[in-house]
């Protein structure tokens, strides 16, 4: 299946949500069929593909695919179709985006109970992301901030010096263990918010909570604020 992005700016490519997001809408439509993706301008780090996939294979059951100029198998499209003319097409609009964002949203901006991030697990460089967001700040009493991640992970966090301010802010750190599978949630639990787009799809049945969907600086300026706060500019202008 060929999905071809038409008129997606550059500066949402760049957007922390964006490859979450688009793994969402990208399972949706390829459910279990290998979906190649054409029209990235941007070369994403591995954390942002590491979003794409956990978002892929929770909304659809992807369990292989193709992003043009990026995956190294898929330099050309010719490339990854293997000379075959690839069935179905489909173009992706901002509208298309915009929806399959407002799909990962199910609270409604009232008191925010808990932040959790790291679902798949945090890696040193988000926590070396975060690190600067939270320096000299701190989580409102009302909000825990829990951060998923490997025993390995927080090791080399903590000796790269990133991990320091995060504690400082009031962030948990959870290791070897993921929120949707351990019973770590109390009942009083109910609004919660994440950067993660397969925690997202997951949270409301499997946890019977509410969730929003939000980038990473958007989850520390709602965790300081005691309630939901989102920059909707990026996805509303362009």
């Amino acid at each position: 299946m060929l999905l071809q992005l038409v008129d997606v700016p550059r500066a949402l490519q760049e957007d922390d949500q964006f490859f979450a997001v688009l793994g969402h809408l990208v399972g949706q439509l390829a459910g279990d069929l290998i979906p190649i993706i054409d029209g990235i301008q941007v070369r994403p780090p591995e954390d942002h593909l590491k979003a794409f996939s956990a978002a892929v294979a929770s909304s659809g059951r992807v369990a292989l695919f193709h992003i043009i100029g990026v995956t190294p198998e898929a330099p050309t499209l010719d490339a990854a179709c293997q000379g075959r003319a690839p069935e179905p097409v489909r173009d992706v609009s901002m509208a298309d985006l915009r929806a399959a964002r407002r799909e990962l949203t199910t609270a409604d901006g009232q008191p925010l109970d808990l932040v959790i991030l790291g679902s798949p697990h945090f890696s040193v460089a988000e926590f070396a992301a975060l690190a600067p967001l939270v320096a000299g700040k701190h989580r409102h009493p009302s909000v825990k901030f829990v951060i998923t991640s490997g025993r390995l992970m927080n090791e080399l966090a903590q000796e790269a010096g990133v991990l320091a301010p995060i504690l400082e802010f009031g962030a948990q750190i959870t290791l070897d263990t993921c929120i949707l599978a351990s019973p770590m949630l109390p009942p009083a639990i109910k609004t919660l918010m994440t950067n993660s787009a397969k925690y997202a799809y997951y949270a409301p049945s499997l946890l019977n909570t509410r969730v929003t969907f939000g980038s990473l600086a958007d989850c520390v300026r709602s965790a300081v604020a005691g309630h939901v706060m989102r920059d909707e500019s990026l996805w509303e202008t362009l």
